[in-house]
Formats: structure tokens, C-alpha cells, sequence
């Protein structure tokens, strides 16, 4: 399979997850910017909708949204215990979380990253905080669904990166720290990191 990424864009989710569940995935790297990869292809060929992730499969099968591609991805390896059973509650809590971070966090981003006008990126730091500030009640155990890893945890982890190139005071969330560093010792995060040069 192949991950099309963009180096600590929301990509690196699914590519942290892919490490976790032991897929080996071919990396190609996407200017964002001008849509184009490394070789000079326009990447809105791959995936019309023009961002990523995009992880095309065996049979060239073109999947996106990071959302799905963790779940595509835990559900390869089920034996890697990153998502609950499908059917379980457990597991519907799972989507919960990765849709709140889809919806309700990582869009919010958008004016922060693209320059958006000042009032559009206020309001969106704002609500941003309060997000955070919700992430921050709920995270009473060492990840998002308890005591064990999941795909969610990759989600958070790169967001809570970005509120970090946003320059947010991180002190207000004082668990999300704690999980930041507990997921900076993974080793498929480090390896991640490395491979896209972070």
C-alpha cells in the first residue's frame, strides 16, 4: 500500500498507525501547495478532492479521509488491538472520537494554516480552546478510550502538535502534555517523525 502524506500534515496519523500495526507502506510525499508529488504528477489525479491522506491499496484502490484510513488500517491487523470489535460499544466510541477530532477539531485549523482573515482565525482559536478544553476533561486515563492505545490517539497526537506550531499556551491542558509525551515515546511515532523528517 501506498500513504500519500504531507510531512506532520494529518497524514501522519494513519502513518503513525500503520507503524503500529506493523504495515509496511510506500511513502509519497504531496506539495499541498501545488498539489504535485515528488515526481512532478498532480496529485489531484490520485485523489480529486486535492488533500490528504490518500492511501491507494493492492489492487489501486484509492482510499481517503484519515478517519477511515485508521479504521481501514486497525481493522488489517486486528490482532494489533488499535480499534475495539466492530459492534462493540467500545468500538462506537471509537468513531465518536474520530469524528469529533474530524469534524469539530481539525477543521478548525484551516484559517490558522491557509492565513484565513483575522476574525475568522480568532473565532477559530477560540473555539479551539474550548475543544481542547473538553479533550482535556475527558482524558482521565493514559489515552482518549482508557488504558490502551488506539487510532484516535494518533488523530490527537498530531493535532495537539499543531496547536503547538500555533504557539497556544500548552499549560492550560496539562493531561494533553502528559499524553503528548507519552506518545513521543512511542516507538512508531519516533519512527514516523524520522521518516518525514520532523
Amino acid at each position: 500500500m501506498k500513504l500519500f502524506y504531507t510531512p506532520g500534515a494529518c497524514s501522519l496519523s494513519p502513518h503513525i498507525v500503520a507503524l503500529e500495526a506493523g504495515i509496511d507502506l510506500d511513502l509519497c510525499k504531496v506539495d499541498l501547495k501545488t498539489h504535485t508529488m515528488e515526481n512532478g504528477d498532480d496529485f489531484r489525479k490520485i485523489n480529486p478532492k486535492g488533500y490528504i491522506p490518500a492511501l491507494q491499496l493492492e489492487g489501486g484502490e484509492i482510499l481517503t479521509e484519515g478517519a477511515t484510513i485508521v479504521q481501514f488500517l486497525a481493522e488489517q491487523k486486528p490482532n494489533a488491538h488499535l480499534a475495539p470489535p466492530v459492534g462493540s460499544l467500545a468500538h462506537y466510541r471509537l468513531l465518536e472520537w474520530l469524528n469529533f477530532l474530524s469534524a469539530e477539531v481539525h477543521k478548525l485549523f484551516k484559517p490558522l494554516f491557509w492565513d484565513g482573515p483575522e476574525d475568522e482565525q480568532k473565532e477559530a482559536r477560540e473555539s479551539l480552546v474550548r475543544r481542547f478544553d473538553y479533550i482535556e476533561k475527558r482524558l482521565v486515563k493514559d489515552y482518549l478510550m482508557g488504558d490502551e492505545f488506539s487510532v484516535a490517539d494518533a488523530y490527537l497526537y498530531v493535532l495537539s502538535r499543531w496547536l503547538e506550531d500555533q504557539q497556544f499556551d500548552m499549560s492550560r491542558w496539562p493531561k494533553l502534555q502528559a499524553f503528548q509525551e507519552r506518545m513521543a515515546q512511542r516507538p512508531s511515532v519516533k519512527q514516523a517523525l524520522q521518516e518525514e523528517k520532523l
